[in-house]
């Protein structure tokens, strides 16, 4: 067998698939789609990831610390102009003279910006509702004088809580959760004084004097 007929019979050798062989000159442009497809998802994504990063440090960044809530401290003098009263209307009417006096100081500093001097105040007109609340509490008999004080205590409450709202929207909001939070415990005070007036005892129609 001479050369010729050897290649010749070399190529005729060849496993036949029956199809014809893609030329590269047709698989390129398929592939080079698909590597630009996926350079182009994972850039972007990438793009996403790295952006998010700056937004999230600067949230944090910019995320108030929360002041912490004030004391529920009673003065001296307050304690001791309240224990002289053995009367109850009459130490009644004091602890919410007091409440008020509270209440306008807060106001007066929040003009002045003084946002800890606020938070003081308002401590205090906090520990001054519970006294007030807990000590007609005690001595709950279902008489008419003790029913008399609790509606006027909660008639009172319900004019501070728009006062004490007030305070809340023009303060920073750092010190905004524990304002939000003292109206929550000035609307549980109400009920707390509502309650003794519906229970099973002559509820009085007159008003407290």
């Amino acid at each position: 067998m001479n050369s010729e007929q050897w290649k010749v019979n070399s190529k005729d050798s060849r496993p036949m698939t029956g199809l014809p062989r893609p030329s590269i000159s047709r698989i390129w442009p398929y592939r080079f789609s698909q590597f630009t497809i996926h350079y182009s998802l994972f850039t972007a994504l990438l793009f996403t990831f790295l952006f998010s990063l700056p937004l999230a440090a600067s949230a944090q960044d910019y995320e108030p610390s929360l002041a912490p809530p004030p004391l529920k401290i009673i003065s001296k003098d307050e304690r001791t102009q309240i224990d002289a009263k053995t009367d109850l209307k009459d130490r009644t009417k004091l602890v919410l003279q007091l409440m008020t006096m509270r209440l306008a100081a807060a106001e007066s500093l929040q003009s002045d910006e003084d946002f800890d001097g606020v938070f003081r105040e308002l401590g205090a007109f906090h520990g001054l509702m519970d006294n007030g609340l807990y000590y007609l509490q005690r001595r709950d008999t279902g008489s008419g004088k003790v029913l008399d004080n609790f509606k006027r205590i909660e008639i009172a409450l319900r004019g501070f809580a728009p006062r004490i709202e007030t305070i809340r929207r023009e303060l920073p909001l750092s010190y905004e959760d524990y304002v939000r939070k003292l109206l929550i415990y000035v609307r549980e005070a109400r009920t707390k004084a509502t309650e003794p007036l519906f229970a099973d005892t002559v509820v009085p129609n007159r008003k407290p004097r």
